[in-house]
């Protein structure tokens, strides 16, 4: 038994990129003509023209665009904007395949049981949730360390186990979300040292309660992070917006979501 879905985009309501559509406008981009490519996919001639016709209304530029005349006698062909809507599927194909096969993972299908299914629509609590791309992984034992490197490019390091690793599938190259929570963020002070993950910034903002304190720090990258700390350890530290600062995460709290 397998987990199978298929891709469809709708647009106005109405269904615009099919699967069987876009199997019909690589056949037309293949053999310059309807006809061929009718029967290539294989689908009726009206069929096919239906479907084209379907999506040149919808869309906002023409797709598929009638040739006459010419050596050949004219044909079908794929516009320059038709094209770009083919490869952008192709990459959204992609990751609906890599959904599907991470559902496989967490679904027991053979078995009945779905149960784990609904970490897939958990909604983290945590504040910090900052993408990246997956720069390196480094595995020793049971342990392992992921170098993430975020738009601003400021890496972060990551140490989660080697299992998680091999759960996640994580690549070099993989664009994953970095998480962790806000009150394992930490404000440096000016002369401050740590091993921990350290990023400069700027205060965003600084807003504070009756027994706490949240600091919004701009990392660069139009990514923020959220620190907040306990009135009492805010202590004698003062910040006001655009002063530069540096935050500090460990690695171990530095959580991998994909």
């Amino acid at each position: 038994m397998e987990l199978t879905s298929s891709l469809t985009l709708e647009m106005l309501g109405q269904p615009f990129l099919l699967e069987k559509r876009i199997k019909l406008l690589h056949a037309i981009n293949e053999h310059g003509s309807i006809s061929k490519a009718a029967k290539a996919v294989p689908m009726s001639y009206k069929s096919a023209w239906e479907a084209v016709d379907a999506m040149n209304s919808l869309s906002t530029e023409p797709i598929v665009e009638r040739e006459t005349g010419g050596k050949n006698g004219g044909g079908t062909t794929i516009t320059v904007y038709g094209k770009k809507l083919l490869a952008h599927y192709a990459l959204l194909k992609q990751e609906h395949n890599r959904f599907m096969e991470r559902l496989a993972v967490l679904a027991d299908v053979e078995g009945g049981t779905l149960g784990t299914i609904g970490r897939m629509a958990l909604q983290l609590s945590a504040r910090n949730q900052i993408q990246a791309r997956v720069e390196n992984i480094m595995c020793s034992g049971v342990s392992a360390e992921v170098a993430l490197l975020p738009k601003g490019g400021q890496q972060i390091i990551s140490k989660i186990t080697a299992e998680a690793v091999g759960n996640l599938h994580l690549e070099v190259g993989d664009r994953v979300i970095a998480v962790c929570k806000s009150s394992n963020v930490f404000i440096l002070r000016e002369d401050e040292k740590t091993d921990a993950n350290c990023l400069k910034g700027k205060v965003v903002t600084v807003e504070q309660g009756s027994d706490s304190v949240k600091i919004v720090v701009d990392i660069g990258g139009h990514d923020r992070i959220v620190s907040v700390m306990p009135l009492k350890h805010f202590g004698s530290m003062s910040f006001q917006p655009d002063d530069d600062v540096r935050v500090a995460v460990k690695a171990r709290d530095v959580m991998i979501g994909r």
